[in-house]
C-alpha cells in the first residue's frame, strides 16, 4: 500500500487592511512527497553549513534566513523529486462575512486548497500523511486544527489519513513547505518583481490558483 506525505505552510497575515507592512495577500501551499528522504538531506546540510561556519538559525525558515542559507537550501530542492500546489487569496477581494473570523478565512483558504489541487496526488497513493505547520495561539490553533480537519474529511476517506500539526522546526520537510511558500509569496507581494527563488522551484508546481482572480471588487 503507496503512502504519500503533504507538508504544508501558509503566508500572509489575518490583518485586513491597507496598513503598512500588511500581507495583500494570503496563501496556502502544499508540498507533496512520495517520501521523506529530503527531510534527511536537509539536516545532512544543516550540519555542512555549521560546519561552513554559516549564519544559521535555529532551523530553516526562509523569511529569516540569510541569502547565503536560502541558495544552498534552494539547491537541495531544485535537485529534488516533489510537487508544490498554492492557492493565492487577494485578501481585499474577500467578502466581509468570508474575514468573519480568522479561522473561517483560514478555512476557506483550505477549502478551496484542497478540494480543487488534491485529485492528482490523491490518486497515486492509497495512504495520506498529511503534517501541517501550526500558527498562532494555542486556542487559535485548535480552531485551526479543525478546519483542516473537517476540510480533509469532506474529500477523504476516514481510513487512509492521518493528520498533525507541528512546529516547522520540528519537522525538516515542515522546512520544505516553508521555503516554497515563501518563494511564491515574494512573487505575488512584488507584482511579479521578485521572482529569483520562485524561478527555481517553479518546474515542480503543478497547481497556483488565484482564487478570486475574476474578482473586481475590494472591500477596503
Amino acid at each position: 500500500m503507496s503512502r504519500i506525505f503533504l507538508f504544508a505552510d501558509e503566508a500572509g497575515c489575518f490583518n485586513f487592511s491597507k496598513a503598512q507592512n500588511v500581507s495583500r495577500y494570503y496563501i496556502v501551499c502544499t508540498a507533496i512527497l512520495p517520501d521523506c528522504s529530503i527531510g534527511i538531506k536537509l539536516q545532512e546540510l544543516r550540519r555542512d553549513l555549521a560546519w561552513q561556519g554559516a549564519p544559521l538559525g535555529d532551523y530553516f525558515h526562509a523569511t529569516t534566513d540569510r541569502q547565503e542559507v536560502r541558495n544552498a537550501v534552494f539547491e537541495v530542492l531544485a535537485n529534488e523529486k516533489f510537487t508544490i500546489q498554492a492557492t493565492i487569496m487577494e485578501k481585499s477581494k474577500a467578502i466581509p462575512k468570508v474575514r468573519v473570523t480568522e479561522d473561517r478565512f483560514y478555512k476557506i483558504g483550505w477549502h478551496f486548497h484542497f478540494q480543487n489541487s488534491s485529485d492528482a496526488y490523491l490518486k497515486a497513493a492509497n495512504e495520506i500523511m498529511i503534517t501541517v505547520a501550526s500558527i498562532g495561539t494555542k486556542k487559535k490553533r485548535i480552531a485551526f486544527e479543525d478546519s483542516v480537519r473537517d476540510v480533509v474529511k469532506q474529500k477523504i476517506r476516514s481510513d487512509s489519513w492521518r493528520v498533525a500539526f507541528w512546529p516547522a522546526n520540528t519537522d525538516p520537510c515542515l522546512q520544505i513547505a516553508d521555503y516554497c511558500t515563501w518563494a511564491i509569496q515574494r512573487k505575488w507581494e512584488s507584482g511579479g518583481k521578485d521572482t529569483r527563488s520562485y524561478e527555481l522551484i517553479c518546474d515542480k508546481i503543478t497547481y497556483e490558483f488565484d482564487l478570486w482572480k475574476h474578482g473586481d471588487k475590494h472591500y477596503y
